[in-house]
């Protein structure tokens, strides 16, 4: 049971956060051609991205949920690298709930009204967005590494 869950835990992690951390990257670069390209177009392409977040971020629920089933069943839920890991994880979701899914929002908006993106509020997102992506980053090498794990990986 325990390579299943994990197999479904890390097929989750692929599925769910490689989107939300592409999209949401892309995202800021888009939102700022968006005067220089056909509006109509540009604003659908930001759009677009702006959904893939949204909608990868509800799936990504099942990533910690598959996790702590695959901790629960290998009986590492102790461990400080899994309690590490736990800790940025929902850091990570929170910048994503809090700073980045808000702030796309804010910046579509203005573009579907023809006003063209600020420069800082699209380097802020870009900011937070860069720092969701190192926190997932970190997780990942967490993951693999698992300092002080007994299984020898």
């Amino acid at each position: 049971m325990t390579k299943i869950l994990l197999t479904l835990h890390v097929l989750a992690a692929i599925v769910a956060v490689g989107p939300v951390t592409v999209a949401a990257s892309m995202f800021p670069p888009a939102a700022r051609r968006v005067p220089a390209t056909d509006g109509a177009v540009a604003v659908g392409t930001v759009r677009l991205l702006h959904r893939i977040c949204r909608v990868y971020a509800a799936l990504g629920v099942s990533v910690p949920v598959l996790g702590l089933a695959t901790a629960l069943a290998m009986g590492v839920l102790g461990s400080g690298w899994l309690i590490t890991s736990i800790a940025l994880t929902a850091t990570a979701a929170g910048i994503l709930i809090a700073f980045v899914l808000p702030r796309q929002e804010e910046l579509l908006e203005q573009l579907s009204a023809a006003q063209p993106a600020e420069h800082s509020a699209t380097v802020q997102l870009a900011m937070f967005t860069g720092i969701f992506n190192l926190l997932w980053a970190t997780v990942t090498v967490l993951m693999i590494v698992r300092p002080g794990s007994t299984t020898g990986a």
